[in-house]
């Protein structure tokens, strides 16, 4: 019996140890890549927002195999999601062939809501009083019958933490828009949404950052050339 005794407590000590060091086992990193839709029609002259029907132009459809061939040399790239709208899935659609995987839809990445702005054109926007504010105090305005520029940013930052801990341990491709990113950027820079207009993000331009435990660590911005296999935190 003592023998017994002695053998049921080793098995439950080495299993006792086991769980203590898988318990320690260091929290996985998620890498997270926000890439821009490419250039459309409309890109710089109006505020197509949410409008359907507006499809990459021919220089866009360039840029989306660049940035795919870039992302194709990544490894551990678990999953591509993309907006709703057309020019999103389409910029997302080869980064998910070179990589073997398909476009995954998610409305959490949808351009901002411009309500009555929507389609309008830029040079008649940038006249308006209201513009200033846009541009100056961000987090104070509200597109008439559309999104705040806050909401905006606790929904990407929303969805930035869920799609990053359903991929734990992998690289993940978002393919957004730019007030989006932008406002994504800024939250993981600690950056005030006041003034996220200063960040630039280009057409199918990536911006990196890695999710960690103790916080985001942004990796890149707005980066258009860049070797992405270097990625890392310093």
């Amino acid at each position: 019996m003592a023998a017994t005794s002695s053998s049921t407590t080793t098995r439950r000590t080495g299993a006792a140890k086991a769980k203590a060091t898988k318990a320690a086992a260091p929290p996985q990193h998620t890498l997270v890549l926000l890439v821009r839709h490419g250039q459309t029609p409309t890109t710089g002259a109006t505020l197509p927002g949410r409008a359907k029907g507006l499809h990459l132009a021919e220089a866009g459809t360039a840029q989306a195999e660049a940035v795919a061939a870039r992302i194709a040399g990544l490894q551990n790239v678990e999953a591509v999601y993309a907006s709703p709208l057309e020019r999103t899935r389409e910029t997302a659609a080869p980064i998910a062939k070179a990589l073997g995987q398909r476009v995954k839809v998610d409305k959490g990445l949808l351009e901002c809501e411009f309500g009555e702005w929507t389609g309008r054109k830029l040079s008649e926007l940038n006249k308006l009083p209201e513009w200033k504010t846009v541009q100056r105090y961000p987090s104070g305005f509200r597109f008439p019958g559309g999104e705040s520029f806050t909401e905006m940013q606790q929904r990407m930052v929303s969805t930035l933490d869920r799609l990053g801990a359903a991929h734990r341990g992998k690289t993940v491709v978002l393919v957004s828009h730019a007030d989006p990113i932008k406002a994504a950027v800024a939250h993981a820079l600690g950056t005030h949404l006041d003034l996220f207009q200063r960040i630039v993000v280009s057409p199918c331009s990536v911006s990196a950052i890695l999710q960690t435990p103790t916080g985001p660590v942004v990796l890149a911005v707005n980066s258009t050339g860049d070797d992405l296999t270097k990625l890392a935190p310093s």
